[in-house]
């Protein structure tokens, strides 16, 4: 498939993680892309490996929290197609500590989150009007779960001004994906430091998922394929947050097969 051949692609965090599985998959359609994020090095990899596929790829340093870092990086794009706001903070990188103030936690939170989201979108809506563009944002399951603190609280924001953007952004689509456990370096070890075994499996399809299965979700929903979805948040967790684990046990033992005789 080609659906974004020509097209220019935006993609915070995407040096690493689901964002640079995001990446490959848009560049195997034929997008060009452009990378943000803080760590150089790790974007410099990235931008080597997107170019190795054939697409053109730059990546640009930015602090994502920073509304004049934005500022000043989008005047430099002349055209936009799509932008995916996926760069976050997650609880395993975070550098919250309890010793930090209540007010210097949200911030942190809030910043790597929900500001960046919005400032993003903010800043790059000129450019995707003139294209009829979209913007996909990268939420998580953390949304629903109360046990996953502000980082949750964060990600639900993003699912809130998913909605109220679409509104405001209109007829540029704004869609959200909220993905479970999947598969990245943050992850690889999260069943327990020395086992891959879960006490608890991480989806009904027992494994996690992988940023590849992610990045074709993204890219469904920044195409024409989705030109009649806008205002959604699309739930990518392998049945997670459908299923009442603390009743498997006793289902397995009474029964609960409505649908089959197996």
């Amino acid at each position: 498939m080609s659906r974004f051949l020509g097209q220019t692609v935006l993609i915070t965090g995407g040096n690493s993680g689901i964002g640079f599985a995001i990446a490959q998959r848009f560049a195997q359609e034929g997008a060009n892309l452009i990378l943000l994020g803080r760590d150089t090095k790790k974007g410099t990899i990235a931008t080597e490996k997107i170019n190795a596929l054939g697409s053109e790829c730059q990546f640009i340093q930015c602090d994502l929290s920073q509304e004049d870092n934005i500022k000043e990086v989008i005047e430099r794009i002349p055209s936009l197609d799509v932008l995916v706001n996926n760069a976050g903070l997650g609880t395993r990188r975070t550098e919250v500590d309890h010793d930090n103030s209540p007010s210097e936690r949200w911030h942190t939170w809030r910043g790597a989150n929900l500001d960046s989201t919005y400032l993003m979108s903010a800043f790059c809506l000129p450019l995707l009007k003139k294209n009829a563009g979209s913007i996909v944002n990268i939420s998580s399951t953390a949304a629903i779960h109360g046990n996953w603190g502000l980082y949750g609280v964060a990600k639900a924001g993003v699912e809130a001004l998913t909605r109220s953007f679409a509104c405001e952004a209109s007829p540029v689509r704004v869609n959200g994906v909220s993905p479970g456990w999947v598969l990245t370096e943050a992850t690889a070890h999260a069943a327990g430091k020395d086992t891959d075994a879960w006490d608890i499996p991480p989806s009904l399809l027992n494994r996690m998922g992988t940023g590849a299965e992610i990045a074709s979700v993204v890219a469904f929903l920044a195409s024409a394929d989705a030109s009649f979805i806008t205002g959604q948040t699309l739930v990518v967790d392998g049945g997670l947050t459908i299923t009442d684990y603390p009743s498997r046990a006793m289902l397995e033992k009474v029964g609960s097969n409505l649908f089959s005789q197996d």
